[in-house]
């Protein structure tokens, strides 16, 4: 029954993020805070914040875009260079190709 709540844009989040966001909340949002419970710098827990905003942005997208969702997903998972990754969007969407 609890899935059937979980919005879309959590269901392929990790635990880890689920974990991530639960901490995050209870520290009221601040990322020293956070740094501190996760003993590490504000950078690091600014980059993993960053990472998951981005996570939760490709799962709105995945519906209108799978291929261009995958990209995204592939350079947040470090399988595919940012640059690299920005190249086969552009070239994508110059094509005009749409969801099916």
């Amino acid at each position: 029954m609890a899935l059937e709540i979980v919005p879309e844009w959590m269901v392929n989040l990790e635990d880890e993020d689920v974990t991530f966001i639960k901490k995050f909340l209870q520290a009221s949002g601040s990322l020293k805070e956070m740094a501190r419970q996760y003993g590490v710098t504000y950078p690091t827990v600014r980059l993993r914040l960053d990472k998951l905003i981005q996570k939760i942005q490709i799962s709105e997208d995945t519906a209108n875009e799978p291929y261009v969702a995958l990209i995204k997903r592939l350079a947040i998972g470090d399988k595919l260079d940012f640059d690299t990754a920005k190249i086969l969007i552009a070239e994508y969407k110059k094509l005009g190709v749409k969801a099916t």
